[in-house]
């Protein structure tokens, strides 16, 4: 089998990019490179080069020649690499008419528990009791576990969250993301308003460029800390995991190195004993593409009773989450079924791409 041609199109929000072969399985892939699309494109024209004529299924050899190639250049190439390396692992699986968990280490699980992520900034006065509905309604889908964002001053963070918490009672599980919009000490004053309210991970408290911030927050603040959605490789990781700066990471599997890269930072966060709980925004790729590692993720801790791992399931509205693939992802009282076809196990519709492709 060899690669044939490759597609990339950016679309709005994110980079479709699609692999054929001569033997006329093809698979797809996404780029996390949000905000980098021209960029990312651009690498991946470059990558297709080197690609057509090769082998589909000599993942690691391509992943490791690209990577080398470029060496790290940001968002843009790895988006790039990881687009491309989830297409080739979907065609793998389709040649071979098996799931790609089934490849990549088996099927510990064929549902993952799903946690909504939603409530946004509101710019309104009654933002905390806007959210406290919006957190209900996740409930009442069935969610029993919803993450909401903070950083819009201590205060009003603390004010939300008590609302939320309000809202959904004591036995959802609840999250809060600050996408790094603190500094340490800001940080350690929300994580000290906020903790009587249970919250089971701070996410992005401070910067990813401030490792020495993340250790801060974590051994001085009340709430377990949660990062890496901003970086990139094994490399990458290895600091923020050898330093101790996180209890939970959050690799993007199409931004940080695609499926094969997410396997190395799964083994990498075992050493550490650091739970893996990924980063997930984008098309029903990115969420195909996480249910898949999730399905194949090795039981975390090793003991009698492992921690189930969780699904983000952004509920924000996006075309491409809900309708880019013809077989609809959805929740099931608050799990999300691992789409079982060979491949990725999803079909996916080109004409929605087609209507939002940028020119």
């Amino acid at each position: 089998m060899k690669i044939t041609d490759i597609k990339v199109l950016p679309v709005n929000s994110f980079l479709y990019v699609k692999v054929f072969t001569d033997e006329g399985i093809d698979g797809v892939g996404e780029s996390g490179a949000w905000g980098f699309l021209p960029a990312s494109a651009e690498a991946v024209e470059t990558f297709k080069t080197y690609l057509i004529g090769k082998d589909p299924l000599q993942i690691e050899h391509h992943w490791q020649y690209m990577y080398r190639c470029f060496h790290f250049r940001g968002a843009a190439i790895m988006g790039a690499l990881s687009a491309i390396d989830i297409a080739l692992w979907d065609i793998f699986g389709k040649m071979l008419g098996q799931p790609v968990c089934k490849l990549i280490g088996g099927v510990r699980r064929d549902r993952i528990k799903a946690y909504a992520t939603g409530m946004y900034f509101k710019k309104t006065d009654d933002a905390p009791s806007v959210l406290a509905r919006e957190a209900e309604e996740y409930v009442k889908l069935g969610f029993s576990a919803v993450k909401m964002k903070l950083g819009q001053g201590e205060a009003m963070d603390a004010a939300c969250v008590k609302a939320v918490r309000k809202a959904i009672g004591p036995d959802i599980t609840l999250m809060v993301d600050a996408n790094h919009a603190y500094n340490s000490t800001r940080a350690l004053r929300v994580a000290e308003r906020i903790a009587e309210h249970g919250i089971h991970w701070f996410e992005e408290p401070v910067p990813p460029e401030d490792i020495d911030g993340y250790l801060e927050v974590k051994m001085r603040g009340p709430i377990p800390v949660a990062g890496g959605e901003c970086e990139f490789t094994r490399f990458g990781f290895r600091e923020l995991l050898s330093r101790r700066a996180v209890d939970y990471v959050q690799p993007d599997t199409c931004a940080t190195g695609g499926i094969s890269e997410a396997l190395k930072i799964i083994t990498l966060a075992s050493v550490y004993n650091v739970q893996y709980i990924p980063h997930v925004w984008g098309s029903s790729i990115a969420l195909a593409t996480a249910l898949h590692v999730l399905a194949a993720l090795p039981d975390f801790p090793l003991s009698l009773d492992p921690i189930e791992p969780m699904l983000e399931f952004d509920r924000t509205e996006n075309p491409f989450r809900t309708g880019l693939s013809r077989q609809a992802i959805e929740q099931q009282n608050g799990y999300v079924p691992v789409p079982m076809g060979p491949g990725l196990g999803i079909e996916i519709d080109e004409s929605l791409i087609e209507r939002y492709r940028i020119a």
